[in-house]
């Protein structure tokens, strides 16, 4: 649903300009960013796992981010009693030059076109051993949070992840809603298919 192109980098890039946001370009960088609470920590827990590849030091990402995927992998637990694996998240410059030498598929580390990784906007979910069903409720879902122009996603096939950029103006709209997920395991699920609206996980009481 969501092929990768030139024009979703464009429009990665431009939210990130948007938002004046710096592309971290080493470790200095980084650990300040973090230091002064501009990257936050992304938590394991029940609903949220790591790739194990990860290295620690990049599992952060932007407060309006963290908020996405902590509502993002509640609402998918609730519906599957599994959890989301995030494979990627902060990079810097460095790691992404690294990364396009033995992966000439990966977004370049400036420009335009550089990769949203290095603004700490952006996730990688675990595609692959997804079912059906799961694959097109996370697309259900994205497809509606991209209708309002809260996210710009991926779906990358080499490495078989959504790739996800989270807008800065995801927390103003999550601040207007009180949508609860319908989809419980005490309850019976519906006969007619749930719409993504109504999937979501937000409000004050998930924060």
């Amino acid at each position: 649903m969501f092929r990768p192109s030139h024009e979703s980098l464009l429009l990665q890039n431009a939210e990130i300009d948007r938002l004046e946001l710096p592309r971290i370009h080493d470790e200095t960088e980084l650990e300040a960013l973090k230091a002064d609470g501009s990257l936050l920590e992304i938590k394991p827990g029940e609903s949220l796992r790591f790739d194990p590849r990860l290295d620690p030091s990049r599992r952060f990402c932007r407060p309006w981010t963290l908020d996405f995927v902590n509502d993002l992998s509640l609402a998918y637990y609730n519906r599957f009693h599994q959890q989301i694996q995030v494979n990627s998240a902060v990079r810097t410059v460095k790691v992404q030059k690294k990364l396009r030498r033995h992966n000439r598929n990966a977004a370049p580390a400036d420009g335009d076109t550089a990769s949203s990784h290095l603004a700490g906007v952006t996730v990688d979910l675990q595609r692959r051993g997804l079912s059906k069903d799961q694959i097109r409720w996370m697309e259900h879902y994205l497809f509606y949070m991209k209708s309002l122009g809260l996210v710009e996603p991926e779906e990358e096939r080499r490495h078989w992840c959504f790739h996800i950029m989270v807008s800065g103006r995801y927390n103003e709209w999550r601040d207007t809603q009180s949508i609860i997920p319908i989809d419980r395991p005490d309850q019976e699920k519906p006969q007619t298919p749930t719409t993504p609206d109504n999937e979501v996980a937000m409000g004050s009481g998930t924060k």
